[in-house]
């Protein structure tokens, strides 16, 4: 035979052995795809419709559907709860949940919480059954690198506290030696009560539960000599208490708790948006501008103010959104302050002090990039 064909007979064997034994990479990616072809029951189930993609465009999902689905709390006063009056969740987490709908929607009805524990947030948000979780969770290291989740702007800066009966005289965390401490699993409390407790000396005994609700209750029955979270959440745990006035919340920060939007790796888009939600509120706060007056800086000579109202600029273009996707925020939800007073200021029962979580301009922590 000449060389020729010999080598039409290699390429005629090396055929018949990829056929017979299922090789080749074209043939085995298609073979990985046919199963979902073949199975459109499933791709018509209405959760698998209603979840966002867990990596792509996440706002073409929210767009088609027409609301964003938000994890957050059902229980936390002041944060993330289902008002007794209203049958309808409010709080400061849900207010930022109504800001991202006002963005990416125009409207900020527009959304739905799914209400979930701190052991299964990250899974619920992992999967795209959420679009965004917004649930008094702690940016850290681990979270951030490996969940597959970013973490967009910290919404409120906290620290873990812990709450004793006025009655039992403790003053320190060193009283609770030998004592007994209620505390949630899955959280980042857990973990720092037995780190600073280790590091300190104190023997103690955890009793431990999955949400907020069983926690206090434990606490407020008398199973525990303390309860620890993070101190906002104690400030809004205390007013449910049988006897509030005979608990106290000491003085002593156990840890540093920077609290904040989650997104999932995949989407820089839909981060972005999330993020400059939360960026437009504080920098409204910071130009003085509000739900109230918030018309009335429209047609002014500010650049800044004009590109944060969408007046001048494609800013929102970038991200996918209308131009006044901002103004929205501000109209329909109101700057940071409002936010924060309206959940957690002098005219609620909290009357939380706004510390940490002032503007820059007033000694806090808060501020935005420029809108430019």
């Amino acid at each position: 035979m000449n060389k020729k064909t010999w080598t039409l007979l290699l390429v005629l064997l090396l055929g018949l052995l990829l056929v017979g034994c299922g090789g080749g990479n074209n043939e085995t990616a298609e073979t990985a795809e046919e199963p979902a072809a073949e199975a459109p029951a499933a791709a018509e189930a209405p959760a698998a419709e209603e979840a966002a993609p867990a990596t792509g465009n996440i706002l073409e999902a929210v767009r088609a559907r027409d609301v964003v689905k938000c994890g957050g709390n059902q229980a936390v006063p002041g944060f993330g709860y289902i008002n007794p009056d209203t049958n309808e969740f409010e709080g400061f987490d849900i207010d930022f949940c109504k800001a991202v709908a006002a963005a990416a929607l125009g409207d900020s009805t527009k959304f739905e919480i799914r209400p979930t524990t701190a052991n299964e947030r990250f899974p619920v948000l992992q999967s795209g059954e959420i679009d965004v979780l917004i649930r008094n969770t702690t940016w850290t290291l681990s979270r951030d690198t490996n969940l597959g989740a970013d973490f967009q702007p910290t919404t409120f800066y906290d620290g873990q506290g812990m709450m004793v009966r006025k009655a039992s005289g403790i003053t320190t965390l060193e009283g609770l030696a030998g004592g007994t401490i209620c505390v949630q699993s899955g959280t980042t409390t857990e973990k720092n009560l037995a780190d600073v407790f280790r590091a300190r000396g104190i023997d103690f005994t955890p009793v431990v539960f999955d949400d907020a609700d069983k926690t206090r209750e434990a606490y407020d029955q008398g199973q525990c000599d303390g309860f620890t979270t993070d101190k906002s959440g104690l400030v809004s745990q205390q007013i449910l208490l049988a006897e509030p006035d005979a608990h106290v919340i000491l003085e002593e920060t156990m840890s540093k708790e920077p609290l904040g939007p989650l997104t999932r790796h995949g989407d820089n888009n839909w981060g972005d948006i999330v993020m400059w939600t939360v960026n437009c509120t504080i920098q409204a706060e910071e130009l003085g501008i509000t739900s109230q007056n918030v018309d009335s800086f429209l047609g002014g000579e500010d650049p800044v103010v004009q590109n944060l109202l969408g007046e001048v600029g494609d800013l929102g273009t970038y991200m996918g959104l209308n131009a006044d996707w901002c103004y929205q925020v501000i109209k329909q939800v109101g700057n940071y302050g409002e936010i924060y007073d309206r959940n957690l200021g002098p005219d609620t029962p909290f009357n939380l002090a706004r510390g940490l979580n002032a503007l820059w301009t007033d000694g806090g922590l808060l501020y935005s990039p420029p809108f430019r």
